[in-house]
């Protein structure tokens, strides 16, 4: 089983501007930047690979956030397109922090077993044709299977 924790031993100074690149973050999307939504953020960043809500909740340590509360943070992440929530081949929701820039504008490879989300170049189709009165807000495409790691063939 999978296990992820923070190491807390960092230097003071690097934490704190671990948390302010994450505060930034936040803001520049025009929202608040409250501390449960750094440290989520901040976690999912330094993570390895996709981490499960309990994993999250088990890496936050001493600086636990209730379950609820971390809930809606991963949400929150989610929607305002700061990480990603894949579900794995167990039918777990896994999430990962999305690379810096805009995920609507191009396509995503999940992988199945270990939940890792990657950025393709491949840009997505052109949306359909739709009906009068609709308003297109976000295009997806996201593909999905097995990553080079759990095929056995990453180098």
């Amino acid at each position: 089983m999978f296990k992820f924790a923070v190491m807390m031993t960092v230097a003071t100074h690097s934490v704190e501007t671990h948390a302010e690149a994450e505060s930034t973050t936040i803001r520049r999307i025009g929202a608040r930047a409250t501390p449960a939504r750094v440290r989520v953020l901040r976690l999912l960043r330094a993570a390895p690979a996709a981490l499960t809500h309990h994993q999250i909740e088990q890496s936050l340590g001493d600086l636990a956030l209730d379950r609820v509360t971390l809930y809606r943070v991963l949400e929150w992440l989610v929607e305002s397109g700061l990480a990603h929530r894949n579900t794995d081949a167990q039918r777990m929701y896994r999430f990962s922090a999305a690379a810096a820039g805009e995920h609507a504008a191009h396509t995503h490879f999940r992988c199945d077993e270990c939940g890792r989300v990657f950025c393709l170049d491949a840009a997505p189709p052109a949306p359909p044709s739709l009906p009068a009165g609709f308003s297109l807000s976000r295009l997806e495409l996201d593909l999905r299977g097995r990553c080079a790691r759990c095929t056995g063939e990453e180098p």
